[in-house]
């Protein structure tokens, strides 16, 4: 990158940092003193956006979307598909335990519009029914389609895989998972440099 193209990305990626954090206050104060929130966690403008439904025990004791196992399977099949895992943001689309989908949208919208990630990789029939009904500027209904790349915005696009947690623990899941997950790395290498 040139310098003029390095101070545009800091003067972004400081911008999103920001943004980030005031999403983050906002979504602990609507938790309250009750629940602890699974906020989303990676790069702040990362190129692949990981969408689950809600949040697993371990994610909920650390308040990190994508902690504990299917973070770290996650993160091996990156690996396999010698995806950076720099390049990706990971969220779930309900915050924390008791939040409705109606006051949970905007904070999706709002991610998403921080990120403007090129890729969602969505996990499991709720995560897409989700994000289907969550009404995004110029989006397209997204398909059940495994391991499909499809259009869900002029500018991003949508992988629907099954859902990571529910492919932990069953061989025969674990493969479905991977069939589908595994079109990322195709996606990747023919992504332009910046």
């Amino acid at each position: 990158m040139s310098p003029a193209t390095d101070e545009i990305y800091d003067r972004y990626l400081q911008k999103a940092q920001d943004e980030f954090r005031e999403l983050s206050d906002e979504i602990g104060r609507d938790a309250g003193s009750d629940a602890v929130p699974a906020l989303g966690s990676g790069h702040p403008l990362g190129d692949i956006f990981l969408l689950k439904y809600g949040a697993q025990l371990s994610e909920m004791q650390e308040g990190v979307a994508f902690f504990g196992r299917a973070g770290q399977a996650i993160l091996k099949s990156l690996q396999r598909l010698q995806i950076d895992p720099l390049a990706v943001y990971g969220t779930n689309c309900l915050k924390f335990t008791g939040q409705t989908e109606d006051d949970a949208k905007p904070y999706l919208t709002r991610e998403l519009h921080v990120v403007q990630p090129k890729l969602i990789v969505v996990m499991g029939d709720d995560a897409l029914r989700f994000l289907n009904e969550l009404d995004f500027p110029l989006s397209r209904e997204l398909e059940p389609k495994l391991g499909e790349i499809q259009q869900f915005t002029p500018t991003v696009q949508a992988l629907v895989v099954p859902d990571i947690d529910a492919s932990l623990d069953e061989q025969p899941a674990k493969t479905r998972f991977w069939n589908a997950f595994k079109a990322l790395g195709p996606w990747w290498a023919d992504l332009p440099p910046y």
